[in-house]
Parts: structure tokens; sequence; C-alpha cells
């Protein structure tokens, strides 16, 4: 069954890949068998016709359409899709500005010298300016796999670092749940001739199932998350006082008077809860109603025990509830979770640092093998720089030949075509790690919710990954020009 899947899928994604390189590539084919003799002879190419364009578009439909396709999720195709295009949009407006800047500040500094490397970062600022659409192309194509390379390695890294900084070093890694009403005691005199001094916590399991008197279930919701909450039990916990690392940012916390609920203002927006909104749990057979009267902002980073919904106590008596705890254990104390465990066998000792290390196993090994998928985006780069080379190679041929009829030596040639690759991979090395610099402070910022450490490293990484990448490129594109003689070459033309 899954491999008949892999290779239903497998299929479908290459016919899609064929389907989008056939209708970018046919175009510029197919336009050549209307091009009269005349215009190859004057080497006049014109503008294409607007069929052509419309093919174009039909292509870019059909790599939106392999997008959605592999995604299998509509939000996060488009999304996908969009953040190609928003990166190459702004990849190429960057290039052009950032070229117009180098070739500014170059050519005044190199117009009046005479000496041979020189010449060649003239001659191939010249170069680029006058194929600036090309440069544009593979920059942008170099820079978009580089910095997917850049971010899956060594940001990636850096957000892991960022994540354990904001976690302090006291933080709980032990958490005990299950225990009974009547191990409460005993077990937190074993904590504190441990020196361990934390609070257990009530913990009462319940379904929500009204919301304002409005039945609720998992299909009025789109989101995954939210239909996932409202299908299973919570975990709801009750206190007078507002628990460490809890904040308010809506409505006034208890005055005990009356029945009242808080909420996590996440869970809340998922679910479209408000202040003033009544929720209706069912608890092992007993329906208990109560206000949201406020909304609370949580410190997930401290690793303390948090719920998504504190409802007062006095609501809550009588209901079959169980205790939860959190501490932290050091190392020299490590035999205090096998005694807590033989004197109550029934509690759940969960040792949050080997569930971590095991999370970050399993990370390495996911971003190692999404890594050798994106060495293929960064092969595409260069063989786009490669190709829009060849594609030239003829007119620098032409190019060369004159320079070299004109009197510049071979190594002044071989050095103006250096100078344009170092050119194009480093303007695309400069770009994915900037790039990668970003997305990476977006992630910490707006997805994990901590402070992000910039690593400084990253920028001048991706300038010389680019200008070793465009080099190997623009080598095996034009490897051929130097060789001919410039008589040949001339007598070509």
């Amino acid at each position: 069954m899954a491999l008949g899947y892999l290779g239903h899928y497998g299929l479908l994604v290459s016919l899609g890949g064929l389907l989008t390189v056939s209708l970018l590539a046919l175009p510029p084919l197919l336009a050549l068998t209307r091009v009269a003799p005349l215009r190859v002879l004057r080497r006049d190419v014109g503008m294409p016709p607007i069929s052509v364009w419309i093919a174009y578009a039909c292509g870019l439909c059909a790599f939106v359409l392999l997008l959605l396709v592999a995604a299998r999720d509509l939000k996060l195709g488009l999304l996908t899709a969009g953040g190609f295009a928003g990166a190459g949009l702004a990849f190429a407006l960057l290039a052009v500005t950032l070229l117009m800047l180098l070739s500014r500040l170059l050519r005044g500094r190199l117009m009046g010298d005479r000496r041979g490397g020189a010449v060649g970062w003239r001659f191939a600022l010249a170069v680029l300016e006058r194929r600036r659409a090309v440069t544009v192309l593979q920059t942008v194509a170099l820079a978009v796999g580089l910095m997917a390379l850049l971010l899956l390695g060594m940001t990636r890294n850096d957000l892991v670092d960022s994540w354990r900084n904001a976690t302090p070093a006291d933080a709980p890694n032990r958490f005990i749940i299950n225990i009974q009403p009547d191990q409460r005691e005993p077990l937190n005199r074993m904590l504190a001739d441990a020196g361990i001094a934390d609070l257990l916590y009530p913990m009462v399991r319940g379904r929500l199932t009204h919301i304002s008197g409005q039945p609720v279930n998992g299909q009025q919701y789109e989101e995954g998350r939210a239909r996932n909450l409202v299908e299973r039990e919570f975990n709801l916990s009750y206190t007078d006082a507002l628990p460490e690392g809890n904040r308010v940012v809506g409505g006034t916390w208890f005055d005990g008077s009356k029945p009242e609920a808080s909420m996590e203002e996440g869970i809340a927006k998922t679910l479209g809860v408000k202040l003033g909104d009544t929720l209706t749990f069912d608890v092992a057979g007993q329906r208990i109603e109560a206000p949201v009267t406020s909304l609370r902002k949580l410190d997930w980073s401290s690793m303390r025990v948090n719920f998504f919904v504190i409802l007062t106590p006095a609501m809550m008596k009588g209901l079959p509830e169980t205790y939860i705890t959190a501490f932290h254990l050091p190392p020299d104390k490590a035999q205090l979770g096998n005694a807590l465990t033989a004197r109550f066998p029934n509690i759940t000792i969960v040792n949050t640092e080997l569930i971590l290390r095991q999370v970050q196993d399993v990370l390495d090994q996911v971003i190692a093998a999404v890594q050798f998928l994106f060495v293929f985006t960064l092969a595409a780069g260069v063989t786009v720089l490669y190709a829009a080379l060849a594609g030239t190679r003829d007119e620098r041929r032409r190019d060369a030949g004159l320079l070299k009829a004109l009197g510049a030596s071979a190594a002044t040639v071989r050095q103006t075509q250096h100078a344009e690759f170092l050119v194009v991979g480093g303007l695309a090395g400069l770009l994915a790690g900037t790039g990668a610099l970003v997305v990476g402070w977006a992630l910490a910022r707006f997805v994990f919710d901590f402070p992000y450490v910039f690593n400084p490293w990253i920028v001048p990484v991706g300038v010389v990954s680019g200008m070793l990448c465009a080099f190997a490129g623009g080598w095996l594109g034009l490897r051929e020009v130097l060789r001919q003689p410039a008589l040949a070459t001339l007598r070509e033309a």
C-alpha cells in the first residue's frame, strides 16, 4: 500500500515537473521556427510575441499547481509559492540596486588605473551592465538555493541555541503526573527532604461542550489545532492566586465571589472565545459553567506547569482530580526519581531532558535530509548560471577576440571573466546570507516567540560560497572562450 502510494506520488510529481519544464522551455524553441533568416544574420532577436508570454504564464501556473499537489494543503502551497515569488522579486530588486552601486563605486576608483587587474574589473562591470537582465537572473537563481541551505544549516543551529538560551538554567526538567490526592502530602515531603520546593497543581479533566450556549464540535473549525482541542479533554485547574509566569492581558483576575474562568489568549483566539463568553465543560458526567473574565499570556519558555483554562476553586469541589508538578532535578540527585517511583508506583515521571535530546536527534536527521534535497536547488542555480553563460558563449567569444585584437592580453580577458563570476557570486551570497538572517529572525520572533541571536558568520560564509559556486558554473560555461585564437574568432564574426 505504501509503495503504491509512493509510486503514485512520485509519478505525479515527475509528470508535474516535466509539464512545468516543457511549458517554460518550449516557447523559445517554437519561436525559432518563425525567425526570419535576415534577423539571424543581423543578430536581431526582437521582442517575443504575446503567445510566448502566455506560454510562460502557463508554465508558472503549472509550477504553482505542482507546489499545491506536493504540499497537499492549499494554504501551505500558496504560502510556499508566494514565498518563492516574494524572495525572487526582492532578490531581483536588490541585485539591480547593488549592481548599480557597485558599478559606480568601483568604476570611479578604477577609471585611472591602467594595471591589468583594474582593466579586467572595468570590463567585467561593463559586461554585467550590458547584460543586466541575465546578470539579475543568474544572481537570483543562485541566491535562492544558497539561502535555503544557509537557513537550514547555520541558522537552524542559531534558532536552537536561541531557544535554549531563552530557557532558564534552573527550569524544571522533571514532570510528575497522575498524583492521587492521598499521595499529595507524602510526595511533597519527599521533595522537600531532597531540597526541592515546588507546588502541586490540581488537575481536572473535562470536555468543552458549549461556548455561550452553542454546542461545540470539531467540524465547525477549519484549523486542525482547533479541531483537536475540542475533540479531546481539557486539563483544567483551579486556584485563587494568579500562577507564576502568567500575566493577565484582558479582563480582570478572579475576585472569588462567583464562578469564573481564565483562558490562555492563544487558545481563546484559536477557538474564537471572547471575554464574557460562557464555557461549559462536562467533567465525569457533571456539567460546570463559568464566564470568561480574563485572558492570560503564559511564559512557555519557563517550562513550568501551565493550563489553558483555570477556574475558581468553589465550583470544582467534589470533582475527580489528580495532581501534577514540575521541578528542577540536579544531576547529583537523579536517584530521587527512582525513589519516587518505588514509593508511588502509579505516578509517571517525565524526563524532559531525554525528550528534548530525542527531538534534537530527530530534528537533525530531518534537517540533514532536507539539506540534501536543497543541494539540488543550489545545483539548479549553478545550472541556470551555466546555461545563461553558455547561451551568450558566441557573443563572449567575439568580445574576447575583439579585446585581444585591440591589444588586451589573455590574462586581462581571463581576469575580466573571473571578476564577472566573483561579482555575481558575491552578490548572490550577500543576498542569500542576508535573507537567511531575516528569515531566521522572523521565525524566532513570530513563530517560536523567543529572542534570536544573530550569527555574524552567515553573510561571509554566504558570500564565499556564492563566489565558489559562481566561479564553478562560470568556468564550466566559458572555459572554451579563451582557447580560441582572436583571428579565428574575428573571421567567424
